[in-house]
């Protein structure tokens, strides 16, 4: 037994370190689920955020370098020719902002030797949990998978990591002594330590995860990420209309005078001049389209036979779009217009709708409802 477990152990002690082995358990599986889920979370939020925000980060960013170069040849002052060039070299080499620094690369594995004390687990280690040392397949399967990680710690020498896969390998519940083996007490008290660490690392994890950006933006709406989607996206598109006017001002030679008046709602007219569009009333009626609208304005009024997939899903579910001609819906013509820039950049053929359902309606283009209901564009 170890120097810190009682010399006599009581039924009832045991039973009842049986008991706070248990109730870890649960707590660590909970909270391995819980941290593994906000991982996929935040993957696949990132990923909808980058690919279908990225353009107009872009757009962003070009809007930036434009109005620097205009304000910088119009001056000649050598700090505005810096910002203008600084302002260009992020055009060259764009970066989300919200997913920057969200997963590090990984450091580059030195080539080391490793040393005496990572050699002997290692021993230790391959002589105990070696996959040969059993014929049960799935017995065989877990041990391969447990060596693949020891191998992994070896090869960076990396001696904490091997004692620590050998802490776990002793604590595993397929090591546990039986309930009436004297040895089975102490055996509970190293598992009990054992999910003591890995609670804890895992709680490290989830605190990780959340203080990153793309974690800080997820759990502002954590039920809603698509709506979030859709209010940065109109945030967005409100910067670049503020970036725009400003540059038809400067590019129209009123450099001083006064404010430029902003607007941050979403423009239906915001993309005209760089995305493929048509107007509502010129849509064809055997028209494919796609309805990228969240689910509630979806069944408040709806085009019939249309295709309904809310923008925080188009990436994921592109497969399901027909490969022809789409005519791509939303409210007003905002969320439409990242969806159709993201599937013109993925060789999809797009129009954006001008002016969104609002617009549908206000032509007199035929609308439902969902179960019969009257339908109106909310």
């Amino acid at each position: 037994m170890s120097a810190d477990s009682p010399a006599q152990w009581s039924e009832q002690d045991r039973l009842q370190l049986e008991e706070r082995v248990a109730a870890a358990e649960l707590a660590w599986l909970t909270l391995d689920v819980d941290v593994a889920t906000l991982r996929v979370e935040i993957d696949n939020f990132a990923l909808v955020h980058h690919q279908l925000l990225g353009p107009l980060y872009a757009r962003l960013d070009e809007l930036d370098a434009l109005i620097a170069e205009t304000l910088a040849a119009a001056s000649g002052d050598p700090e505005a020719l810096r910002r203008a060039a600084e302002a260009r070299s992020r055009v060259a080499e764009p970066e989300d902002p919200a997913t920057a620094d969200l997963a590090p690369a990984p450091p580059t594995a030195a080539k080391v030797r490793p040393d005496r004390e990572a050699q002997r687990i290692y021993r230790d280690l391959a002589r105990r949990a070696h996959p040969d040392l059993t014929t049960d397949p799935a017995e065989q399967e877990r041990r391969s998978d447990f060596i693949a990680r020891v191998n992994e710690a070896y090869a960076l020498g990396d001696a904490g990591a091997l004692e620590d896969l050998a802490h776990e390998w002793s604590t595993a519940p397929e090591s546990a002594p039986a309930p009436d083996s004297p040895d089975r007490p102490d055996w509970l008290l190293r598992r009990l330590d054992w999910l003591t660490a890995r609670i804890g690392q895992l709680a490290a994890e989830q605190v990780r995860l959340e203080r990153t950006p793309m974690g800080e933006l997820l759990l502002l709406a954590p039920e809603q990420p698509e709506r979030l989607l859709e209010e940065l996206a109109e945030q967005l598109l409100g910067r670049a209309s503020e970036r725009r006017a400003e540059l038809e001002r400067l590019l129209g030679g009123d450099l001083h005078n006064g404010p430029v008046p902003t607007d941050t709602r979403e423009s239906h007219t915001m993309f005209a001049n760089q995305l493929p569009t048509a107007e509502a009333a010129a849509v064809p009626a055997d028209a494919v389209l796609l309805d990228v609208r969240e689910q509630d304005e979806w069944d408040a009024g709806h085009v019939d036979g249309a295709l309904h997939i809310p923008i925080g899903e188009v990436v994921a579910r592109i497969g399901e779009l027909p490969d022809e001609r789409l005519f791509v819906l939303c409210r007003v013509g905002g969320r439409s217009a990242q969806v159709v820039q993201y599937l013109v950049a993925q060789g999809r053929d797009a129009v954006n709708v001008d002016g969104g359902m609002f617009a549908w309606e206000a032509a007199g283009r035929p609308m439902v409802g969902a179960d019969g209901r009257d339908a109106f564009v909310l």
